[in-house]
Protein backbone atom coordinates (compact mmCIF):
# COMPACT_ATOMS: atom_id res chain seq x y z
CA UNK A 1 0.00 0.00 0.00
CA UNK A 2 2.84 2.57 1.01
CA UNK A 3 4.29 1.79 -2.03
CA UNK A 4 1.18 2.96 -3.92
CA UNK A 5 1.09 5.62 -2.53
CA UNK A 6 4.38 6.79 -3.08
CA UNK A 7 3.75 6.34 -6.80
CA UNK A 8 0.96 8.21 -6.92
CA UNK A 9 3.19 11.38 -4.83
CA UNK A 10 5.94 10.65 -7.87
CA UNK A 11 3.14 10.65 -10.35
CA UNK A 12 1.36 14.14 -8.69
CA UNK A 13 4.90 15.68 -8.83
CA UNK A 14 5.32 14.75 -11.89
CA UNK A 15 2.08 16.49 -13.29
CA UNK A 16 2.52 19.36 -11.50
CA UNK A 17 6.65 20.28 -12.92
CA UNK A 18 5.39 19.58 -16.69
CA UNK A 19 2.64 21.86 -15.97
CA UNK A 20 4.95 24.51 -14.62
CA UNK A 21 6.61 23.77 -17.57
CA UNK A 22 3.56 24.48 -19.44
CA UNK A 23 2.62 27.29 -17.71
CA UNK A 24 5.76 29.60 -17.95
CA UNK A 25 6.14 28.28 -22.04
CA UNK A 26 2.91 29.99 -22.54
CA UNK A 27 3.64 32.98 -20.22
CA UNK A 28 7.26 33.41 -22.96
CA UNK A 29 7.52 36.39 -25.01
CA UNK A 30 7.88 35.49 -29.05
CA UNK A 31 11.08 37.37 -29.04
CA UNK A 32 12.84 35.00 -26.52
CA UNK A 33 11.06 31.71 -28.79
CA UNK A 34 13.03 33.00 -31.47
CA UNK A 35 16.27 33.79 -29.80
CA UNK A 36 16.03 30.04 -28.47
CA UNK A 37 15.06 28.69 -31.98
CA UNK A 38 17.64 30.47 -33.40
CA UNK A 39 20.48 29.45 -30.25
CA UNK A 40 19.04 25.69 -30.92
CA UNK A 41 19.61 25.39 -34.73
CA UNK A 42 23.34 26.74 -34.01
CA UNK A 43 24.04 24.26 -31.41
CA UNK A 44 22.27 21.64 -33.16
CA UNK A 45 24.66 22.36 -36.38
CA UNK A 46 27.85 22.82 -33.88
CA UNK A 47 27.47 19.29 -32.37
CA UNK A 48 26.47 17.69 -36.09
CA UNK A 49 29.99 19.05 -36.64
CA UNK A 50 31.44 18.06 -33.57
CA UNK A 51 30.45 14.70 -34.52
CA UNK A 52 29.47 14.04 -31.00
CA UNK A 53 25.93 13.96 -30.41
CA UNK A 54 25.81 13.36 -26.45
CA UNK A 55 26.09 17.10 -26.14
CA UNK A 56 22.76 17.35 -26.93
CA UNK A 57 21.91 16.79 -23.46
CA UNK A 58 22.44 20.30 -23.11
CA UNK A 59 19.59 21.20 -25.19
CA UNK A 60 17.31 21.14 -22.08
CA UNK A 61 19.61 23.75 -20.49
CA UNK A 62 19.44 26.14 -23.41
CA UNK A 63 15.11 25.53 -22.87
CA UNK A 64 15.76 26.73 -19.56
CA UNK A 65 17.44 29.56 -19.95
CA UNK A 66 15.27 31.10 -22.81
CA UNK A 67 12.31 29.81 -22.18
CA UNK A 68 11.22 28.12 -18.43
CA UNK A 69 14.13 30.02 -15.76
CA UNK A 70 13.96 27.04 -13.41
CA UNK A 71 17.54 27.80 -12.75
CA UNK A 72 18.10 30.91 -11.43
CA UNK A 73 20.68 32.36 -13.18
CA UNK A 74 19.87 36.22 -13.24
CA UNK A 75 18.49 36.12 -9.55
CA UNK A 76 20.76 38.89 -9.18
CA UNK A 77 18.36 41.34 -10.96
CA UNK A 78 16.12 41.29 -8.19
CA UNK A 79 18.47 42.20 -5.79
CA UNK A 80 17.38 44.67 -3.15
CA UNK A 81 21.59 46.06 -2.98
CA UNK A 82 22.38 47.83 -5.68
CA UNK A 83 26.24 46.70 -5.64
CA UNK A 84 25.23 43.41 -5.71
CA UNK A 85 23.07 44.61 -9.46
CA UNK A 86 25.74 45.85 -10.48
CA UNK A 87 28.81 43.33 -9.51
CA UNK A 88 26.88 40.86 -10.70
CA UNK A 89 25.99 42.24 -14.01
CA UNK A 90 29.29 42.95 -15.27
CA UNK A 91 30.42 39.26 -13.65
CA UNK A 92 27.24 37.98 -16.34
CA UNK A 93 28.52 40.01 -19.06
CA UNK A 94 31.95 38.83 -18.61
CA UNK A 95 31.23 35.12 -18.28
CA UNK A 96 28.96 35.48 -21.39
CA UNK A 97 32.11 36.84 -23.22
CA UNK A 98 34.77 34.52 -22.07
CA UNK A 99 32.62 31.49 -22.97
CA UNK A 100 32.07 33.43 -26.76
CA UNK A 101 35.67 33.63 -26.88
CA UNK A 102 36.22 30.08 -25.73
CA UNK A 103 34.08 29.03 -28.70
CA UNK A 104 35.42 31.06 -31.24
CA UNK A 105 38.91 30.30 -30.36
CA UNK A 106 38.80 26.84 -30.13
CA UNK A 107 36.46 26.27 -33.30
CA UNK A 108 36.58 29.33 -35.56
CA UNK A 109 40.21 31.43 -35.61
CA UNK A 110 41.91 33.69 -33.45
CA UNK A 111 44.50 36.87 -33.14
CA UNK A 112 48.15 36.13 -33.36
CA UNK A 113 50.86 38.04 -33.27
CA UNK A 114 53.82 37.85 -34.99
CA UNK A 115 57.18 38.13 -33.01
CA UNK A 116 59.88 37.11 -35.10
CA UNK A 117 61.73 37.93 -38.58
CA UNK A 118 61.07 34.34 -40.02
CA UNK A 119 59.27 35.20 -42.56
CA UNK A 120 60.21 38.82 -43.32
CA UNK A 121 58.86 40.03 -46.52
CA UNK A 122 55.48 37.84 -46.39
CA UNK A 123 54.74 38.46 -42.53
CA UNK A 124 56.63 41.69 -40.70
CA UNK A 125 57.16 41.47 -36.53
CA UNK A 126 54.67 43.84 -35.21
CA UNK A 127 51.74 42.14 -37.40
CA UNK A 128 48.70 41.11 -35.80
CA UNK A 129 46.70 38.38 -37.59
CA UNK A 130 43.25 36.57 -37.44
CA UNK A 131 44.00 33.35 -37.98
CA UNK A 132 42.05 30.34 -39.81
CA UNK A 133 41.29 27.11 -37.97
CA UNK A 134 38.46 26.17 -40.17
CA UNK A 135 39.80 25.79 -43.42
CA UNK A 136 42.17 22.48 -42.21
CA UNK A 137 38.98 21.85 -39.80
CA UNK A 138 39.56 23.15 -35.87
CA UNK A 139 41.22 20.65 -33.42
CA UNK A 140 38.67 20.19 -30.71
CA UNK A 141 40.10 21.14 -27.56
CA UNK A 142 42.87 18.48 -26.37
CA UNK A 143 43.23 20.89 -23.30
CA UNK A 144 39.80 21.59 -23.11
CA UNK A 145 39.97 23.58 -19.87
CA UNK A 146 42.22 26.84 -20.26
CA UNK A 147 41.50 30.28 -19.91
CA UNK A 148 40.64 31.37 -23.70
CA UNK A 149 42.49 34.78 -23.89
CA UNK A 150 46.30 33.40 -23.19
CA UNK A 151 47.92 30.37 -24.56
CA UNK A 152 49.86 28.80 -21.56
CA UNK A 153 50.80 31.22 -18.64
CA UNK A 154 48.37 33.87 -16.66
CA UNK A 155 50.33 37.36 -16.98
CA UNK A 156 51.47 38.71 -14.15
CA UNK A 157 50.86 35.91 -11.56
CA UNK A 158 53.18 34.18 -14.07
CA UNK A 159 50.84 30.70 -13.62
CA UNK A 160 49.36 27.72 -15.52
CA UNK A 161 46.60 28.92 -18.09
CA UNK A 162 45.44 25.54 -18.12
CA UNK A 163 44.10 22.55 -16.32
CA UNK A 164 46.49 19.38 -17.05
CA UNK A 165 43.28 17.16 -16.50
CA UNK A 166 40.92 16.02 -18.16
CA UNK A 167 42.67 15.55 -21.58
CA UNK A 168 41.06 14.45 -24.67
CA UNK A 169 42.40 12.66 -27.34
CA UNK A 170 42.91 14.66 -30.95
CA UNK A 171 40.62 14.77 -33.43
CA UNK A 172 40.06 17.36 -35.82
CA UNK A 173 36.42 18.50 -37.61
CA UNK A 174 35.88 18.77 -40.80
CA UNK A 175 37.69 21.68 -43.05
CA UNK A 176 37.27 23.24 -46.23
CA UNK A 177 40.58 21.73 -47.59
CA UNK A 178 43.89 20.51 -46.72
CA UNK A 179 47.06 21.50 -46.13
CA UNK A 180 48.66 23.10 -48.98
CA UNK A 181 52.59 23.38 -50.34
CA UNK A 182 53.29 27.32 -50.31
CA UNK A 183 50.30 27.74 -47.45
CA UNK A 184 51.48 29.85 -44.46
CA UNK A 185 50.63 27.91 -41.19
CA UNK A 186 50.51 28.17 -37.85
CA UNK A 187 51.43 25.07 -35.31
CA UNK A 188 51.95 24.40 -31.88
CA UNK A 189 56.01 24.04 -31.27
CA UNK A 190 56.73 20.15 -31.66
CA UNK A 191 60.22 20.33 -29.69
CA UNK A 192 57.56 22.37 -27.30
CA UNK A 193 56.72 19.79 -25.05
CA UNK A 194 59.17 20.01 -22.11
CA UNK A 195 59.87 23.89 -20.90
CA UNK A 196 62.03 25.80 -18.47
CA UNK A 197 59.13 28.16 -17.68
CA UNK A 198 61.15 30.92 -17.58
CA UNK A 199 62.68 29.97 -21.22
CA UNK A 200 59.03 29.23 -22.50
CA UNK A 201 59.39 33.17 -24.68
CA UNK A 202 63.53 32.10 -25.45
CA UNK A 203 64.71 30.55 -29.01
CA UNK A 204 66.46 28.31 -27.13
CA UNK A 205 64.32 25.15 -26.27
CA UNK A 206 64.39 22.87 -22.96
CA UNK A 207 66.87 20.41 -25.21
CA UNK A 208 69.18 22.87 -26.24
CA UNK A 209 69.59 24.22 -22.47
CA UNK A 210 70.12 20.41 -21.90
CA UNK A 211 72.43 20.04 -23.87
CA UNK A 212 74.40 23.34 -22.25
CA UNK A 213 73.61 22.62 -18.49
CA UNK A 214 72.94 19.41 -18.09
CA UNK A 215 69.26 18.31 -16.98
CA UNK A 216 70.11 17.83 -13.52
CA UNK A 217 71.61 21.43 -13.07
CA UNK A 218 68.29 22.56 -14.50
CA UNK A 219 66.11 21.06 -12.20
CA UNK A 220 68.40 22.15 -9.50
CA UNK A 221 68.37 25.57 -9.80
CA UNK A 222 64.48 26.81 -10.77
CA UNK A 223 65.15 30.78 -9.64
CA UNK A 224 67.50 30.30 -12.79
CA UNK A 225 65.43 27.97 -14.84
CA UNK A 226 62.15 27.72 -13.54
CA UNK A 227 59.89 24.98 -13.21
CA UNK A 228 60.65 21.90 -15.63
CA UNK A 229 56.90 21.08 -16.79
CA UNK A 230 55.45 18.97 -19.26
CA UNK A 231 52.79 21.51 -21.99
CA UNK A 232 49.56 19.69 -23.58
CA UNK A 233 50.39 20.11 -27.44
CA UNK A 234 47.75 22.74 -27.64
CA UNK A 235 49.33 24.59 -25.23
CA UNK A 236 52.22 24.54 -26.08
CA UNK A 237 54.32 27.80 -28.22
CA UNK A 238 52.21 28.83 -31.53
CA UNK A 239 54.64 29.20 -34.48
CA UNK A 240 54.02 30.18 -38.03
CA UNK A 241 56.26 28.94 -40.69
CA UNK A 242 55.73 28.17 -44.82
CA UNK A 243 54.95 24.36 -45.53
CA UNK A 244 57.02 23.02 -48.15
CA UNK A 245 56.98 19.56 -47.92
CA UNK A 246 53.65 17.41 -47.91
CA UNK A 247 52.91 13.75 -46.26
CA UNK A 248 55.17 11.24 -48.16
CA UNK A 249 57.11 13.38 -50.38
CA UNK A 250 60.97 13.32 -50.22
CA UNK A 251 62.57 16.67 -49.39
CA UNK A 252 65.99 18.14 -50.71
CA UNK A 253 67.41 21.60 -50.56
CA UNK A 254 70.44 22.03 -53.10
CA UNK A 255 72.58 24.91 -52.93
CA UNK A 256 69.36 26.93 -51.25
CA UNK A 257 66.80 25.49 -54.19
CA UNK A 258 64.24 23.36 -52.48
CA UNK A 259 63.88 19.54 -54.24
CA UNK A 260 60.73 17.38 -53.90
CA UNK A 261 60.78 13.81 -55.12
CA UNK A 262 63.62 15.29 -57.02
CA UNK A 263 62.21 18.24 -58.80
CA UNK A 264 62.74 21.93 -58.03
CA UNK A 265 60.19 24.15 -56.81
CA UNK A 266 59.49 27.67 -57.52
CA UNK A 267 60.47 30.44 -54.39
CA UNK A 268 58.29 32.73 -52.35
CA UNK A 269 58.86 35.92 -54.22
CA UNK A 270 60.06 37.40 -50.90
CA UNK A 271 62.42 34.66 -49.94
CA UNK A 272 65.25 36.15 -48.05
CA UNK A 273 68.98 35.08 -47.99
CA UNK A 274 71.60 36.83 -46.44
CA UNK A 275 74.18 38.91 -47.75
CA UNK A 276 77.80 40.50 -47.34
CA UNK A 277 77.91 44.22 -49.08
CA UNK A 278 79.75 46.98 -48.84
CA UNK A 279 79.28 50.76 -50.28
CA UNK A 280 82.12 53.40 -51.16
CA UNK A 281 82.22 56.88 -48.31
CA UNK A 282 79.87 56.37 -45.20
CA UNK A 283 77.52 53.95 -46.56
CA UNK A 284 73.95 54.12 -46.33
CA UNK A 285 71.32 56.73 -44.70
CA UNK A 286 68.70 55.86 -42.22
CA UNK A 287 66.20 57.39 -45.30
CA UNK A 288 67.93 54.59 -48.10
CA UNK A 289 68.01 51.55 -45.17
CA UNK A 290 64.14 52.55 -45.25
CA UNK A 291 63.51 52.91 -48.58
CA UNK A 292 65.40 49.40 -49.49
CA UNK A 293 63.19 47.82 -46.37
CA UNK A 294 66.21 46.66 -44.43
CA UNK A 295 65.17 47.19 -40.79
CA UNK A 296 67.48 48.68 -38.35
CA UNK A 297 67.68 44.62 -36.79
CA UNK A 298 69.10 43.72 -39.76
CA UNK A 299 71.73 46.62 -40.05
CA UNK A 300 74.58 44.28 -39.30
CA UNK A 301 78.35 46.48 -39.54
CA UNK A 302 81.12 43.50 -39.69
CA UNK A 303 84.63 44.20 -38.43
CA UNK A 304 87.05 43.32 -41.34
CA UNK A 305 90.31 44.16 -41.26
CA UNK A 306 92.85 45.09 -44.56
CA UNK A 307 93.52 41.85 -44.93
CA UNK A 308 90.70 39.60 -45.19
CA UNK A 309 89.26 42.42 -47.42
CA UNK A 310 91.34 42.25 -49.81
CA UNK A 311 91.05 38.95 -49.61
CA UNK A 312 87.61 38.57 -49.65
CA UNK A 313 87.12 41.24 -52.56
CA UNK A 314 86.41 44.48 -50.33
CA UNK A 315 87.45 48.04 -50.88
CA UNK A 316 90.23 49.19 -48.19
CA UNK A 317 91.02 52.90 -48.25
CA UNK A 318 94.65 54.50 -49.17
CA UNK A 319 94.95 54.92 -44.98
CA UNK A 320 94.21 51.29 -44.56
CA UNK A 321 90.50 52.04 -43.06
CA UNK A 322 88.19 49.12 -44.45
CA UNK A 323 84.41 50.95 -45.08
CA UNK A 324 82.04 48.81 -43.11
CA UNK A 325 80.63 45.44 -44.65
CA UNK A 326 77.34 44.48 -43.96
CA UNK A 327 75.50 41.53 -43.71
CA UNK A 328 71.55 41.64 -44.31
CA UNK A 329 68.73 38.99 -45.50
CA UNK A 330 67.63 40.36 -49.12
CA UNK A 331 65.27 39.89 -51.37
CA UNK A 332 66.36 39.55 -54.76
CA UNK A 333 64.83 42.65 -55.55
CA UNK A 334 66.52 44.33 -52.59
CA UNK A 335 69.58 42.60 -53.50
CA UNK A 336 68.79 44.11 -57.09
CA UNK A 337 68.54 47.33 -56.11
CA UNK A 338 71.98 47.37 -54.14
CA UNK A 339 73.48 45.84 -57.37
CA UNK A 340 71.89 48.76 -59.34
CA UNK A 341 74.04 51.69 -56.83
CA UNK A 342 77.12 53.28 -58.33
CA UNK A 343 78.86 53.27 -55.33
CA UNK A 344 78.45 49.46 -54.31
CA UNK A 345 81.92 47.70 -54.15
CA UNK A 346 80.77 44.40 -53.79
CA UNK A 347 78.01 42.44 -52.65
CA UNK A 348 78.00 38.35 -52.44
CA UNK A 349 75.65 35.51 -51.16
CA UNK A 350 76.58 34.47 -47.38
CA UNK A 351 78.35 30.95 -46.89
CA UNK A 352 75.66 29.18 -44.72
CA UNK A 353 76.87 29.01 -41.52
CA UNK A 354 77.68 26.01 -39.33
CA UNK A 355 74.81 24.53 -37.13
CA UNK A 356 73.57 21.39 -36.10
CA UNK A 357 70.63 20.32 -38.07
CA UNK A 358 67.81 17.71 -37.63
CA UNK A 359 68.26 14.66 -36.55
CA UNK A 360 70.39 15.34 -33.49
CA UNK A 361 73.46 12.93 -33.22
CA UNK A 362 73.46 12.16 -36.65
CA UNK A 363 76.66 13.72 -38.50
CA UNK A 364 75.26 14.01 -42.03
CA UNK A 365 77.12 16.66 -42.68
CA UNK A 366 73.92 18.55 -43.60
CA UNK A 367 73.26 22.69 -43.47
CA UNK A 368 71.10 25.33 -43.90
CA UNK A 369 71.76 25.06 -47.82
CA UNK A 370 72.47 21.93 -48.69
CA UNK A 371 69.77 19.35 -46.98
CA UNK A 372 68.66 15.95 -47.04
CA UNK A 373 67.25 14.25 -49.05
CA UNK A 374 64.25 13.08 -45.93
CA UNK A 375 61.34 11.19 -46.46
CA UNK A 376 58.02 12.98 -44.86
CA UNK A 377 55.92 10.42 -42.98
CA UNK A 378 52.48 9.93 -44.07
CA UNK A 379 49.77 8.10 -42.51
CA UNK A 380 49.79 4.48 -43.06
CA UNK A 381 52.76 4.55 -44.48
CA UNK A 382 55.45 1.84 -43.36
CA UNK A 383 59.66 2.07 -43.00
CA UNK A 384 61.91 0.06 -42.08
CA UNK A 385 63.64 0.10 -38.63
CA UNK A 386 66.89 -0.23 -38.84
CA UNK A 387 70.37 1.81 -37.47
CA UNK A 388 70.46 3.91 -40.51
CA UNK A 389 66.14 5.26 -40.52
CA UNK A 390 66.30 5.08 -36.39
CA UNK A 391 67.45 8.59 -35.84
CA UNK A 392 65.23 10.12 -38.28
CA UNK A 393 61.80 9.07 -36.92
CA UNK A 394 63.29 8.08 -33.27
CA UNK A 395 61.16 11.45 -32.10
CA UNK A 396 58.44 11.00 -34.57
CA UNK A 397 57.77 7.38 -33.09
CA UNK A 398 58.62 8.20 -28.95
CA UNK A 399 56.98 11.79 -28.26
CA UNK A 400 54.34 12.44 -31.63
CA UNK A 401 52.82 9.14 -31.18
CA UNK A 402 53.35 7.89 -28.13
CA UNK A 403 55.38 5.11 -27.70
CA UNK A 404 57.98 5.84 -25.06
CA UNK A 405 58.92 2.64 -24.59
CA UNK A 406 60.59 2.80 -28.10
CA UNK A 407 64.67 2.63 -28.34
CA UNK A 408 67.49 1.16 -30.54
CA UNK A 409 70.36 -1.69 -28.78
CA UNK A 410 72.39 -3.87 -30.30
CA UNK A 411 71.60 -2.37 -33.88
CA UNK A 412 67.89 -3.53 -33.31
CA UNK A 413 64.77 -0.86 -33.15
CA UNK A 414 62.22 -2.13 -30.04
CA UNK A 415 59.08 -0.23 -29.97
CA UNK A 416 56.91 -0.52 -27.03
CA UNK A 417 59.39 -3.17 -25.48
CA UNK A 418 59.16 -5.41 -28.67
CA UNK A 419 61.76 -6.21 -31.83
CA UNK A 420 60.14 -3.91 -34.74
CA UNK A 421 61.02 -4.43 -38.27
CA UNK A 422 59.03 -1.77 -39.41
CA UNK A 423 56.74 1.05 -38.31
CA UNK A 424 53.37 2.40 -39.92
CA UNK A 425 52.67 5.88 -39.07
CA UNK A 426 49.63 7.12 -36.97
CA UNK A 427 49.39 10.90 -38.50
CA UNK A 428 50.70 12.64 -41.55
CA UNK A 429 53.06 15.10 -40.82
CA UNK A 430 54.89 18.57 -42.90
CA UNK A 431 58.35 20.40 -43.11
CA UNK A 432 57.64 24.22 -42.61
CA UNK A 433 60.25 26.84 -43.42
CA UNK A 434 60.70 30.45 -43.23
CA UNK A 435 61.04 32.76 -46.28
CA UNK A 436 63.90 34.54 -44.44
CA UNK A 437 66.22 30.97 -45.32
CA UNK A 438 68.86 32.09 -43.71
CA UNK A 439 67.57 33.58 -40.19
CA UNK A 440 64.58 30.85 -39.48
CA UNK A 441 64.50 28.32 -37.15
CA UNK A 442 62.28 25.40 -38.81
CA UNK A 443 62.12 22.10 -39.67
CA UNK A 444 65.87 21.82 -40.89
CA UNK A 445 66.83 22.24 -37.23
CA UNK A 446 63.94 20.60 -34.85
CA UNK A 447 62.13 17.98 -37.81
CA UNK A 448 58.48 17.16 -38.56
CA UNK A 449 55.39 18.95 -37.59
CA UNK A 450 52.60 16.38 -36.47
CA UNK A 451 48.90 16.86 -37.73
CA UNK A 452 47.85 17.36 -34.51
CA UNK A 453 50.33 20.36 -33.85
CA UNK A 454 48.45 22.34 -36.45
CA UNK A 455 46.34 25.35 -35.55
CA UNK A 456 45.23 27.38 -38.96
CA UNK A 457 46.48 29.19 -41.45
CA UNK A 458 46.72 32.86 -41.14
CA UNK A 459 43.43 35.58 -43.21
CA UNK A 460 44.36 38.73 -42.72
CA UNK A 461 46.73 41.50 -41.03
CA UNK A 462 44.54 43.29 -38.57
CA UNK A 463 46.66 45.86 -38.02
CA UNK A 464 50.28 46.12 -37.85
CA UNK A 465 52.82 47.95 -35.84
CA UNK A 466 56.66 48.73 -36.44
CA UNK A 467 58.24 48.97 -33.49
CA UNK A 468 60.99 51.18 -34.73
CA UNK A 469 58.93 53.83 -35.14
CA UNK A 470 57.04 56.36 -33.09
CA UNK A 471 53.26 56.85 -33.21
CA UNK A 472 53.59 60.22 -34.90
CA UNK A 473 56.11 58.56 -37.64
CA UNK A 474 54.99 55.33 -39.06
CA UNK A 475 54.46 53.24 -36.08
CA UNK A 476 51.14 51.45 -37.66
CA UNK A 477 51.87 50.26 -41.02
CA UNK A 478 48.86 51.58 -42.38
CA UNK A 479 49.53 49.70 -45.50
CA UNK A 480 48.94 46.23 -44.30
CA UNK A 481 45.65 46.40 -42.36
CA UNK A 482 43.36 43.40 -43.99
CA UNK A 483 46.01 42.76 -46.26
CA UNK A 484 46.18 39.22 -47.40
CA UNK A 485 48.69 37.08 -44.97
CA UNK A 486 50.16 34.78 -47.67
CA UNK A 487 50.05 37.30 -50.31
CA UNK A 488 52.26 34.79 -52.33
CA UNK A 489 53.04 31.20 -52.55
CA UNK A 490 54.63 28.22 -54.02
CA UNK A 491 53.93 25.10 -56.10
Amino acid sequence: MAHTDNKLTDDKCDKSFFKQVRERASKTTVSRWIRFGLVSALFIAWVAWLGSWWVLIFLPLLFDIYITGFIPFTWWKNAKNPVVRTVMSWVDAIVYALILVYFVFSFVGQNYAIPSSSLEKTLLVGDYLWVNKMAYGPRVPMTPVHFPLVQNRMPIIDTKSYLDNPQWKYRRLKGYRDIERGDIVVFNFPQGDTVATRYMESPQTYYDLVKQFGAQSIRNNPDRFGEVIHVPVDRRQNYVKRCVGLPGETIAIQNDTVLIDGKPISQPENVQFNYFYQLRGGGMTDKEWDELGIAPDDRYAMQVDAVSAVANGFYVEPDGRVPAVYVSPLTHSMADKLKARPDLVKIAKASPYPAKMYPEGDDNGWTVADFGPLWIPKKGASIPLNERTWPYYERVIRNYEGHHDAYLKNGTVYVDGKPAEKYTFDMDYYFMMGDNRDNSLDSRFWGFVPEDHIVGTPWRVLVSFDKDRSWLNGHIRWNRIFKKANPDSIK
